[in-house]
């Protein structure tokens, strides 16, 4: 219910099914959507995007997308994939963004039982360039980007705090339109799921909402925050 806060002031939320999720049906995630159909998930995603666009509910340039943990991942490829002037904003909340140097240490203890899902790239060099095209830490490069907000949790053992630390960090320096927001929240108290406590984590929601609103003011698609 958090989003209605959102659509209250006048954001359309929509909620995409790409391959990847089970929503469709189990074939929609198996095989449609992991290991080597992994990148099916992100142009969906982008080919959701464009669909608001061409049947009128937003335009280009006014679209925010958000993603926690392997939806995360998700949004960052996506903010790689897009095409220049679609995106006006991507929110990771604790996303795991460095997925090929993540599933290659061991000492991780979440990292080989997430193989079956992504592809081991220690014993499969197939899997390794698989995963390195579509990585989005990996895939970052010089050119303009949206608005960034990523999240992390010092205490949190499935995406360690400096997944999102190394991709704000790279965002920031290769990043052609320098004005643009690229910015890192650190919860030093937390672990994946946030901290405990259910004003604590309205805190949070409150946190990424004003960004978003932020944004979006910030571009015209929203009146002044002051206003809404």
């Amino acid at each position: 219910t958090t989003r209605l806060s959102l659509v209250d002031r006048g954001v359309v939320y929509a909620i995409a099914h790409v391959r990847g999720g089970t929503d469709c049906g189990y074939a929609w995630y198996d095989p449609a959507g992991k290991t080597m159909q992994k990148k099916n998930t992100f142009i969906d995603f982008v080919a959701s995007a464009e669909f608001l666009v061409k049947e009128g509910f937003t335009s280009a340039g006014k679209i925010a997308i958000l993603g926690r943990s392997a939806g995360g991942m998700l949004v960052g490829s996506t903010m790689n994939l897009a095409p220049k002037g679609l995106l006006a904003a991507v929110v990771g909340e604790v996303p795991f963004i460095d997925v090929l140097n993540t599933m290659m240490d061991t000492s991780l203890p979440l990292t080989p039982p997430e193989w079956p899902e992504w592809g081991n790239p220690i014993e499969s060099k197939e899997a390794f360039e698989y995963i390195q095209s579509y990585a989005p830490y990996e895939q970052i490069e010089a050119k303009d980007y949206p608005h960034l907000l990523a999240t992390g949790g010092l205490t949190d053992p499935r995406v360690t705090y400096w997944e999102p630390a190394k991709w704000v960090a790279k965002v920031r320096k290769l990043r052609t339109n320098k004005d643009a927001l690229t910015l890192l929240k650190t919860d030093m108290g937390a672990g994946h799921a946030g901290k405990s406590g259910r004003f604590v984590q309205l805190e949070d929601e409150a946190f990424i909402q004003s960004f978003l609103l932020m944004v979006f003011s910030k571009i015209g698609a929203l009146p002044p925050l002051d206003d809404l």
